[in-house]
């Protein structure tokens, strides 16, 4: 079965996947140089080296989802990928609110988060039918 055009902006898809590529490996690769610009000591936050390699994972695996998916499965992914990026956003603000990151690193995530929630709307959201001018005769 062809998969018809997902999205109003068919090319969001790739570009936020390479967005999720780039910052899943960030993450999973120089964990401590990451959590480092996020403002954690990994020296005195070993648990949080550990949980942003499971981010790192996550990010690279949705990721790859919206690149090399077909059919139904990419279509799931497509489907889903707003309600990540919403949830990550409120995340990264909450953790700024309370303290829990600083506020220059939550304005990054929740910055990046809005950028990644404007593309995965545009993949997501079906495009509008143009329409036909009736012609007078």
């Amino acid at each position: 079965m062809a998969l018809p055009i997902l999205g109003a902006v068919p090319k969001a898809r790739y570009a936020l996947g390479a967005v999720r590529l780039l910052n899943g490996a960030g993450t999973l690769f120089a964990t401590r140089a990451f959590s480092k610009r996020a403002g954690v000591d990994p020296e005195t936050s070993p648990a949080a080296i550990y949980a942003l390699r499971l981010f790192g994972v996550r990010t690279i695996y949705i990721g790859l989802e919206l690149l090399v998916a077909r059919d139904d499965h990419l279509r799931d992914a497509v489907a889903v990928a707003p309600a990540i990026h919403v949830s990550d956003t409120i995340s990264a603000a909450l953790a700024g609110k309370a303290g829990h990151l600083p506020k220059g690193a939550a304005k990054t995530a929740v910055a990046i988060s809005a950028v990644n929630i404007l593309l995965s709307l545009l993949a997501w959201a079906p495009p509008r039918k143009r329409r036909r001018r009736l012609r007078r005769s």
